[in-house]
């Protein structure tokens, strides 16, 4: 155990960049930590619960919702946690995910993997693809296990935030997904179990399939021998991709409460992470239209003739513009784009790849779209060169607001997170169209077309463009949440949708989630602002 002299580090001008994240929301803080084991963890948090300090729990910073941004306090960094800490054989078993739409064979074996919060994804798949983890001072069932692992088919893990830099704790913490959850389901389809750290210092440690609700009851023993039970909000989760507010549902896997709680019920210190079998052919495809109208005809068609579509991914014609002003690029964008759709296949064999190519082509054709403006890749370069397109620009949208920003330093881009269920995603895509064309505003659509799921970034030149742009999310809010849907599809609430998790689950709902908080943690001092506004 260290001392607490050196774990808990006074703020200074060296720790500016703990201040925000990806957001760009900036805080305040007193002190920080950088613990590299679960036991400083629970050092600091009895520390911080004796001094009734706030803590605010931070990864890689890389989170859009300002759920890492601190409102004074104590800021726990856990991006020095980043070890692998053991591994296992078991089956595949069965999907968690229901909108999981790949084939799980339960009998198929799978690696499991135990690490730290802080590891990224990237640092994961690499991992992954050098069929080599880092194993110092694994047990015998461990190194027995990679010895297997070194010999299987290649393993791979879904989840896909855009930022490859995300912590894996980070990742739990608001149940994000990205391009490829259409196919594979969100980050909750592949979390094993976990050790959490309450504020308090004691620990809870939960393994998929050992303890479950009875009804909306829960009761859960920490290490420490104390036991906390209580009731789980009452409301019904929306049926669609989701990451707003705590999952809750009849005789639920307990495991599933932790994850998306957004830093509000502890600090995961562990985590154990599923493996599923790379898929044998992946081709990647970019897909013109001349109309929105033809995008969406022609998702409807291959939704269903393409079963093992991964990633359905938007472009709009904003978006599209911001690439062709892009120099020295050729992104083979033809002039009459209006969007764009990028495919990605998962298939079990070359020729079901094939077949599924053909039945994209053809739609294309019926929808009145030109085939031939298509671009298909096969190699894992060749597919970069289509993914970095979709990456560029957000880049592209962030360089544009950091001019507006030397006029006006206090506005910042406002983006939506919003999904609902299949049958209202044309009253919400006009919805998105009437409104932006009615504020006149400068902005860039993109997203997960596949979940009904769209990103629109509005990007203000002055603090009253801002202001209305809030306005009218809290109206689509209203909207999108009366239809079934969800504030928050992947980036969880955080603090800036914590507003926004108020009209989606009322009064009740929030008060039946803070219940839910205060017995995990009493003080209210773990992340506080996040899911609750201050």
């Amino acid at each position: 155990m260290g001392n607490s002299k050196n774990l808990i580090l006074p703020m200074g001008t060296q720790y500016a960049d703990y201040l925000h994240d990806e957001s760009r929301q900036m805080g305040q803080a007193e002190s920080i930590s950088f613990p590299t084991t679960e036991e400083e963890i629970c050092e600091i948090m009895r520390i911080m619960s004796a001094r009734e300090t706030d803590v605010t729990i931070q990864g890689s910073l890389t989170g859009l919702a300002a759920g890492a941004v601190p409102n004074g306090g104590h800021i726990m960094n856990v991006q020095k946690m980043n070890r692998v800490l053991g591994m296992r054989i078991g089956k595949e078993g069965k999907k968690r995910d229901p909108r999981c739409r790949y084939r799980h064979d339960p009998d198929r074996e799978a690696v499991y993997v135990r690490v730290q919060p802080g590891l990224t994804r990237d640092e994961l798949r690499g991992y992954i693809r050098m069929r080599e983890f880092p194993h110092e001072g694994w047990d015998d069932l461990s190194l027995a296990a990679h010895e297997i692992f070194e010999h299987m088919p290649e393993q791979y893990f879904p989840p896909d935030p855009t930022e490859g830099s995300a912590s894996i704790g980070g990742m739990v913490a608001c149940n994000s997904s990205g391009a490829k959850s259409f196919y594979y389901g969100a980050t909750r389809g592949y979390i094993e179990g976990f050790r959490l750290v309450l504020a308090d210092g004691d620990v809870i440690a939960l393994k998929r399939g050992q303890c479950f609700a009875d009804g909306r009851n829960f009761r859960i023993r920490t290490e420490g021998g104390r036991i906390i039970e209580g009731k789980l909000p009452s409301y019904e989760m929306p049926n669609c991709k989701n990451a707003a507010g705590y999952y809750s549902r009849d005789n639920m896997d307990l495991v599933d409460l932790f994850i998306g709680s957004d830093g509000t019920f502890g600090v995961f210190s562990e985590i154990e992470l599923r493996m599923i079998a790379m898929p044998q052919v992946l081709f990647g495809l970019n897909c013109f239209f001349c109309e929105e109208s033809e995008a969406v005809a022609f998702s409807g068609i291959i939704r269903k003739s393409c079963p093992e579509l991964a990633a359905m991914e938007y472009l709009d014609v904003n978006a599209l513009n911001l690439l062709r002003e892009d120099e020295g690029q050729d992104y083979r964008i033809p002039d009459e784009a209006k969007c764009m759709l990028y495919l990605e296949i998962h298939a079990s064999e070359h020729d079901s790849a094939m077949e599924q190519v053909d039945a994209i082509i053809n739609a294309m054709e019926v929808v009145g779209a030109n085939p031939d403006s298509a671009w298909i890749a096969e190699g894992f370069n060749e597919r970069q060169k289509l993914l970095n397109m979709r990456h560029r620009v957000p880049e592209k949208v962030n360089a544009k607001i950091a001019a507006y920003k030397r006029v006006h330093p206090k506005i910042a881009k406002t983006a939506s997170d919003m999904a609902l269920p299949d049958v209202h995603f044309l009253n919400l895509l006009e919805m998105y169209e009437t409104d932006l064309k009615a504020h006149g505003f400068d902005f860039a659509v993109w997203g997960h077309f596949g979940d009904n799921h769209l990103h629109v970034n509005v990007l203000p030149r002055t603090p009253e463009e801002m202001q209305k742009a809030k306005e009218m999310y809290e109206k689509w809010a209203v909207t999108v949440t009366t239809l079934g849907g969800t504030v928050s599809a992947e980036h969880g609430t955080g603090k800036i949708k914590a507003i926004l998790l108020a009209i989606m689950y009322g009064g009740q709902g929030i008060r039946e989630m803070a219940a839910v908080r205060r017995i995990f943690d009493p003080q209210g001092m773990l992340a506080r602002g996040n899911l609750f506004p201050l």
